[in-house]
């Protein structure tokens, strides 16, 4: 499996790819940011500068229903959040 797992395709990372040229991306929980780094360069062909991290950690959840109580777990995953140098630009719809 990959460092990237799957792009972030959301409302709020759209406007900061146009006005900050950031991009965020779900990446493997054991990527430090250099393997990220250099993941996104060769998959996108594009020059990173700079790479942010974010751990977030599963929530217990719990709702009720007919049936009772049902208590589960959100996912645990890691967010990477890329800046990229110049004039650079990544298009997530161009292979629709």
């Amino acid at each position: 499996m990959g460092i990237i797992i799957k792009p972030i395709v959301t409302e709020k990372m759209t406007v900061q790819g146009e006005k900050l040229n950031r991009y965020g991306f779900i990446v493997d929980r054991e990527a430090n940011k250099l393997q990220i780094k250099a993941a996104v360069e060769q998959a996108y062909g594009v020059t990173v500068a700079d790479v942010n991290t974010v751990n977030y950690h599963g929530k217990v959840k719990s709702r009720y229903t007919k049936a009772g109580i049902l208590t589960g777990r959100t996912n645990r995953f890691k967010k990477a959040i890329v800046t990229l140098a110049g004039e650079d630009k990544i298009d997530f719809y161009a292979n629709i």
